[in-house]
């Protein structure tokens, strides 16, 4: 049974939480709104910081199905939106040549029916599924070429596909529509401006730390602690490629198999691949400010802890 959508701000922040997505405050704001206006939303922002994730969450918390067109160099309307069946139509015509149907009207309105037509995730996302609209994910627009842009206009605004030969096919009910982009490019205004925008950033420590808490709850709670903040200080180096969420949450995954409990430098040396990509970083890391990070760590938490313990009444 599809769920009703969310009626306040609130209501938005308890369906995404119902799905162990942490989210802010200004975040649930601009999704509920987008929700309410039926508008697209717009999430921009680095790889890796949960935008795709909204859309699987929003898919699941309203119990609607989930159409993903991953974009790429390249993509045009015969993948994104519909294409003609064109070996089904020439055995259609042959056929009636064969019957000797030769009516060239009647042909050309038989082989340009909706049955011969492909339904691409575009076009999937304007039809119901089961009495439910769906979740339209365009995930990284920004990897397409600029023209295809222009392909989504009309349906972002008016949720409809123009096919030349067949009309105009609008949607009974709009789709829930979310584009992320990792920003590699700028996107058309003209298309921005059919959506309503995000941002979407790297959390605070504190959120990181609930986000790690919730996806990898085997973690030792030191771990999961040491875990977040050396992360939280690599993005403030100037590396090639900050990791995200997503690697945070791997790193975890990846010293509870190692049965650690606790960061240490030949592990962090060690498992670096799992947080990090591009060698340049790697070795960066793997130098002394690797070692150094890890430190500053330790030291702050004894720190931390002697503060909490003075502070302690007596016994």
């Amino acid at each position: 049974m599809t769920q009703k959508l969310p009626t306040s701000i609130d209501e938005t922040l308890n369906l995404l939480a119902q799905s162990s997505y942490v989210a802010d405050r200004s975040l649930a704001t601009v999704l509920y709104l987008s929700l309410k206006m039926q508008r697209p939303l717009f999430l921009e922002g680095e790889a890796g910081v949960g935008k795709t994730e909204i859309a699987k969450v929003l898919a699941e918390g309203l119990d609607r199905p989930l159409i993903r067109l991953q974009c790429y160099e390249g993509l045009d309307i015969s993948s994104a939106v519909y294409e003609w069946n064109y070996a089904a139509q020439m055995v259609d015509i042959r056929m009636r040549e064969a019957s000797g149907d030769t009516n060239r009207d009647a042909m050309e309105d038989g082989v340009f029916s909706e049955r011969f037509l492909i339904r691409r995730p575009i076009m999937q996302a304007l039809q119901q599924v089961d009495g439910r609209a769906p979740v339209l994910l365009i995930d990284e627009l920004d990897r397409t070429d600029e023209a295809f842009e222009a392909f989504l206009l009309e349906i972002l605004s008016d949720f409809q596909v123009t096919i030349p030969e067949l009309g105009t096919i609008k949607a009974a009910e709009p789709p829930i529509v979310i584009i992320t982009t990792n920003r590699t490019r700028e996107i058309h205004d003209a298309l921005k401006r059919r959506c309503l925008y995000h941002w979407v950033d790297y959390p605070d420590a504190e959120r990181e730390l609930e986000i790690v808490k919730l996806k990898v709850p085997g973690a030792d709670a030191q771990l999961s602690r040491e875990i977040v903040e050396y992360v939280q200080k690599l993005r403030t180096m100037e590396l090639f490629k900050n990791p995200g969420i997503a690697e945070t949450l791997d790193w975890a995954t990846a010293l509870i198999e190692l049965d650690k409990v606790a960061l240490d430098p030949q592990t962090v040396s060690d498992t670096l691949g799992v947080i990090l990509k591009y060698q340049d970083d790697i070795a960066a890391i793997q130098s002394s400010k690797g070692a150094e990070i890890l430190k500053e760590i330790k030291s702050e938490a004894r720190s931390q802890g002697a503060v909490a313990g003075a502070a302690a009444p007596g016994v």
